[in-house]
């Protein structure tokens, strides 16, 4: 079996011929730090995009993997931005396969949580328009990416609730917003022809276990993993791909300041990939 380098912000697979190419997936994950993998504590670890990966290289899937046109902190309309650039257009125009999640950073920055009163609160107003923007420029992105990645079946994930430490009565409209969202992109994605891969209700089943920082929206490696098996069940029509508990790999985090140097030593040994993210600048903490 070919060896997957995680390099914890992106991962690619190196493909030895075009024959093996064409006959396994050309991967391409694209979105906010849910798709980069960022923990519940500022670091970066293998996320589901990983977890995706791992499993279709496993059963003998996988081409090719990269993660590099994710980064925390996106907006849909970063996104845009991401998939019009130069960069991701040799990657877009092979990729086979692509998972998206945007949609988060346009609607949890208007929400104040207080974790420590268990309260949350928001202008419906500005939470209306978010939401509106996320509809037409969601559209906008999906029309892109089917320009751009005309051989690709695409998956879109929606969002969890991402608050543990909040009164029930505090928590019911930003719910009701998380929800309208992930019926957003569930409207738009099926609308484009493609795939959306609701994890909700998986996720909320062991919510607080999946978020264990109550002042973080990011889940841990057990979330992430609710999150791949939603998308390789859709993926593959059933459960043959899903990750088991007992082969998920061992906890790696990094700081972005270690990955920032893990890119330097890399860059200096001439590794036979390429790194375009730049992480010197204010990571948010949002998804």
């Amino acid at each position: 079996m070919r060896k997957i380098i995680f390099s914890l912000i992106f991962c690619i697979v190196l493909f030895p011929t075009a024959a093996l190419a064409n006959e396994r997936e050309v991967y391409i994950a694209l979105g906010d730090s849910l798709a980069a993998g960022q923990t519940p504590y500022s670091q970066i670890d293998a996320g589901y995009t990983d977890y995706i990966t791992l499993q279709l290289e496993r059963h003998g899937k996988l081409g090719h993997f990269s993660k590099e046109l994710t980064f925390p902190g996106y907006r849909v309309g970063n996104v845009i931005e991401t998939v019009q650039s130069e960069k991701a257009e040799p990657l877009l125009s092979e990729a086979t396969l692509i998972t998206l999640s945007a949609g988060a950073n346009n609607l949890l920055p208007l929400i104040t949580h207080n974790p420590q009163q268990g309260t949350l609160a928001f202008s419906q107003l500005n939470t209306n328009f978010a939401l509106n923007e996320v509809r037409t420029q969601m559209g906008e992105l999906l029309s892109l990416i089917n320009e751009k990645a005309p051989k690709a079946a695409v998956y879109v994930l929606g969002y969890y609730f991402p608050y543990v430490s909040v009164h029930k009565e505090q928590a019911d409209g930003a719910v009701e917003a998380v929800q309208l969202l992930n019926t957003i992109l569930k409207q738009e994605t099926e609308a484009a022809g493609y795939i959306f891969v609701d994890v909700y209700e998986a996720f909320e089943q062991q919510r607080t276990t999946y978020l264990p920082n109550v002042a973080d929206v990011h889940p841990n490696q057990l979330g992430y993993r609710i999150m791949a098996n939603e998308m390789l069940k859709n993926y593959n029509g059933n459960e043959a791909l899903i990750l088991p508990i007992d082969a998920m790999p061992a906890p790696n985090p990094k700081t972005f300041e270690e990955i920032l140097q893990l890119q330097r030593e890399l860059a200096v040994e001439e590794v036979p990939y390429i790194a375009l993210h730049t992480l010197d600048q204010p990571i948010p903490i949002f998804v």
